[in-house]
């Protein structure tokens, strides 16, 4: 008798074993799908994220399926809403809607990116009386004109790559009270880093012309000097505009106008100060030994 109970004792404990291990495989498979149905956040720029926003992450991942059934309007399965958001799509367009904006008209949406645009245009025009009253530092000195565009154009790309990003973290969630401190300590360690390597980028690139040398200088200073205010102003903007009540989409362009703006005017201060200064023709002086 023991060695029948001890016989029937181990074949269920087989059974058993099988049935855990099929369960197991069960588990992952259903793990797997899940991991597809959810929107996964994204580590804003590779930061360790704090404990409040795992709280926060914790909460967006939570099961969707009741809010789903409050709601009238068709869902796609893959779409989780945070708590007490309401869905703002549908399947069909009406009116010229967006679907990303079902809320605001057509007329309303040209009405507000059209005065945005228009009010930049007149303010991008402070540039040209900038140069306008600078003319005789540009004639003595024109081959500042053709470095220009390169100026003003890096510290457009840099501040609206800084803007973007901020824009990314604030719409994931990524980016808020608790990890603002965090990230824009670490665009003012950006700007630092890229505005130095775009200046050795720019110097090469003016040496390569066969510029010559107060001009390579004072080419490289501004800069350095665009790309590193570029930067902090594009990591701050969004921020200030959300913060007054504006959308922080429109820091992206902003920042391309501010920064052409500033280019020019940081360029003008610092060719001046390098070219047409006892400071700074004692620098190129000393420089040129």
């Amino acid at each position: 008798p023991m060695d029948v109970e001890l016989g029937i004792a181990k074949s269920e404990n087989k059974i058993l074993k099988e049935t855990i291990l099929h369960l197991e495989q069960e588990n992952q498979e259903l793990k797997r799908k899940a991991t597809g149905s959810k929107i996964i956040l994204e580590t804003f720029e590779g930061e360790a994220l704090r404990p409040s926003t795992e709280k926060a992450k914790r909460e967006w991942y939570k099961d969707a399926s009741s809010r789903k059934s409050s709601s009238q309007l068709p869902m796609e399965d893959n779409v989780v809403l945070m708590e007490g958001e309401e869905p703002l799509w549908c399947d069909e367009l009406n009116d010229g809607t967006c679907p990303i904006e079902p809320t605001v008209s057509f007329l309303d949406a040209l009405k507000d990116r059209a005065l945005w645009l228009v009010g930049l245009l007149a303010f991008q025009s402070c540039s040209g009386f900038i140069l306008a009253r600078n003319e005789a530092l540009l004639e003595n000195h024109p081959t500042i004109i053709y470095f220009l565009t390169m100026l003003v154009g890096a510290g457009g790309n840099a501040g609206n790559q800084a803007s973007v990003r901020v824009i990314r973290g604030l719409a994931l969630g990524t980016l808020n009270e608790s990890t603002q401190a965090q990230f824009l300590w670490r665009e003012l360690k950006m700007g630092f880093a890229l505005s130095a390597l775009l200046s050795v980028a720019g110097f090469c690139r003016a040496a390569a012309f066969r510029t010559p040398l107060p001009e390579t200088v004072a080419v490289t200073c501004a800069l350095s000097l665009i790309v590193f205010c570029s930067i902090c102003l594009g990591a701050v903007l969004p921020l200030l505009l959300k913060r007054i009540g504006i959308d922080p989409a429109h820091s992206s362009t902003t920042i391309q106008v501010v920064m052409d703006i500033l280019g020019v005017v940081f360029t003008v201060l610092v060719s001046t100060a390098i070219l047409d200064s006892a400071v700074g023709e004692l620098l190129i002086s000393r420089l040129s030994f």
